[in-house]
């Protein structure tokens, strides 16, 4: 946000009114405090309106100006002067933000040498990048911006967007916002301030954040603005860290916010949750906002109960009372459930079984040679452990058939590899809900870090996205992955080599999710929904290996009884799961 010394005069506003509408400047909806200033500065930021307080002439009617706030967005008073008197003129409506104000003195800020490797920040200039911008938000739990909003603005001096660009796919990987407040509201101090960065939590490139803040603050250095400000969770250490090394020193003044739903978890309580994962977490957050109430059973493992009316539910993560023991044993052995959808007509890949007291047999030398690329894995397990995909020589598959025995009951599957993209289809209630590519994770070089300093890097990065849940194993698979690709973990790969480091996509082994909801094929969704069916389960996520995610190609991998439903936002798996298990709390 952005933060000021001193009140501008009001008549070095009131002469720049019109140039104010001109760029976009809207004045707070009328109400009963009387006929609006003409020097009262609302700006429409996309996701909600900015409202200097600065330029008003009373704490009564920057609270009404908060009144205007739209649905679905997100208004913010900035430069609030006396926050204890703004709060007594409206304690039910509006609350501080528990944010602290950081600016960057322009004056004597330098530019970094050093210049981004593998991506490069540009102005945002088209209707996918905005859509990739607003798929970002989502992942982040921000308020979305309509995409023609950008493109209205795509000439606006006052509001500057910024996207990192990924060099070789051309994905967005970052946004910044950036206001320019002499433009805005004619401000006499040249302030600006930074809103909205976001990163993808799935980029492999570090620096991004950093990258994008630092071409914004040249910007409005060659603007000749004098100080750019931003607000930050109190909380949000990775972030502060950043800034401080950035030059950024706290200043203070405070942010105002209305009592709604989307700033719900910045005025309530803490949850009584605490210490249920991510997977957990998104589930007990939906049903405390629909009155559900919740007790926590075991924080660690995940276990909680929900109690609404007469009805109470005990649940562990996605996985509940609804699914029956049957559904889980099945579930469990993949053995069991391969046979299940071969009666359900849904396509399995050619597999041989191993049983617990077989040695590395003949049959499964002939299977590798006829299929020449294997997968495998024990026959009861889950997130991935003991997994060993595309297994190619006598040697990997004696490596891979121990790793595989040493989990579950001792039985070990030799599937035939299909080559095609992971895919995950999540079925709630018989109804695909979510659908995502899981990519496995890849390091990419900088001509500095060995392979080991890589690895544990994006194990870092994945870890801190995903609250834990989502590590690279330093394990046998990854050592036989890297090494396929030419590499020891002690060597330095070139600036910009990448380098798979797991085969198999799973979440908790470091893979990443990519949304494929909307372009899901028909024959896919009809296979996922048939396996549920088959399973007799009302929560599955179910895993195909596809071409891609828009042709009918596909093959039945596994079922997983408790699919993690935090991986697939913003999809509404969360919302689908509550409806299930109590219906009569669906919003109308």
């Amino acid at each position: 946000m952005s933060a000021r010394n001193t009140e501008p005069p009001r008549r070095a506003l009131s002469h720049r009114l019109k140039r104010l509408r001109e760029h976009g400047l809207k004045q707070p909806i009328s109400g009963q405090d009387g006929p609006q200033s003409d020097t009262e500065a609302v700006l429409d930021v996309g996701w909600g309106r900015l409202i200097f307080a600065q330029t008003f002439d009373s704490a009564e009617r920057l609270v009404s100006a908060l009144r205007g706030e739209q649905r679905g967005k997100r208004d913010i008073g900035v430069y609030i002067r006396d926050p204890h008197v703004v709060m007594a003129a409206a304690p039910q409506e509006v609350f501080l933000d528990p944010s602290h104000t950081y600016r960057l003195d322009l004056a004597t800020y330098r530019a970094s040498r050093r210049q981004p490797k593998g991506f490069f920040v540009r102005r945002l200039c088209s209707e996918s990048d905005a859509k990739a911008v607003n798929a970002i938000y989502a992942g982040r739990g921000m308020v979305p911006v309509a995409p023609d909003f950008f493109w209205r603005q795509r000439d606006s001096r006052t509001l500057t967007f910024l996207v990192a660009e990924d060099s070789e796919s051309g994905d967005i990987l970052g946004a910044v916002t950036g206001v320019d407040h002499a433009r805005a509201f004619g401000d006499p101090e040249r302030g600006s301030s930074l809103w909205c960065l976001a990163v993808d939590a799935r980029a492999a490139h570090p620096g991004i954040g950093e990258a994008l803040v630092r071409r914004l603050s040249e910007l409005f250095q060659a603007r000749g603005c004098a100080f750019m400000d931003l607000s930050v969770l109190h909380d949000n250490e990775s972030a502060i860290a950043l800034y401080e090394k950035l030059g950024f020193t706290r200043v203070p003044y405070f942010t105002l916010k209305r009592k709604n739903t989307i700033n719900e978890k910045l005025f309530i309580a803490p949850a009584p949750e605490e210490g249920l994962n991510p997977y957990a977490r998104i589930i007990t957050d939906e049903a405390r906002r629909r009155g559900i109430g919740v007790e926590v059973l075991d924080g660690e493992g995940g276990f909680f109960r929900l109690t609404h009316g007469g009805r109470s539910v005990v649940c562990r993560e996605s996985l509940s009372e609804l699914t029956h023991a049957v559904a889980m044993s099945r579930c469990d052995d993949k053995a069991v459930t391969r046979r299940l959808m071969l009666k359900s007509a849904v396509p399995v890949p050619e597999q041989a079984v191993l049983a617990p007291d077989e040695g590395d047999s003949g049959a499964m030398e002939a299977f590798l040679a006829e299929h020449g690329s294997v997968v495998v894995k024990p026959a009861r397990g889950e997130q991935g452990r003991g997994v060993s995909v595309g297994v190619e020589t006598s040697e990997e598959l004696t490596a891979a058939i121990r790793s595989a025995r040493a989990q579950g009951d001792g039985r070990v599957l030799v599937e035939q590899c299909v080559a095609g993209d992971d895919l995950r289809v999540v079925v709630i209630n018989d109804e695909v809900v979510a659908a995502a590519l899981r990519k496995p994770p890849e390091i990419r070089g900088d001509g500095a870090k060995t392979v080991r300093q890589l690895v544990e890097a994006l194990s870092r990065r994945r870890s801190a996205a995903t609250g834990g849940e989502s590590v690279v194993p330093m394990d046998e698979e990854t050592g036989r992955t890297i090494a396929r690709a030419g590499y020891g973990w002690d060597d330095v790969p070139e600036a910009g080599e990448i380098i798979r480091v797991r085969r198999a996509a799973n979440l908790h082994t470091g893979g990443a999710l990519h949304d494929v909801t909307d372009i899901l094929h028909p024959a896919i969704a009809q296979s996922a929904i048939a396996a549920a069916r088959a399973i007799e389960i009302p929560v599955v996520g179910v895993d195909f290996i596809v071409t891609a995610p828009d042709q009918p190609e596909h093959v039945f991998i596994e079922a997983n009884e408790r699919p993690g439903l935090a991986n697939h936002e913003p999809q509404p798996t969360a919302e689908r799961f509550i409806d299930l298990l109590f219906p009569l709390s669906a919003p109308r």
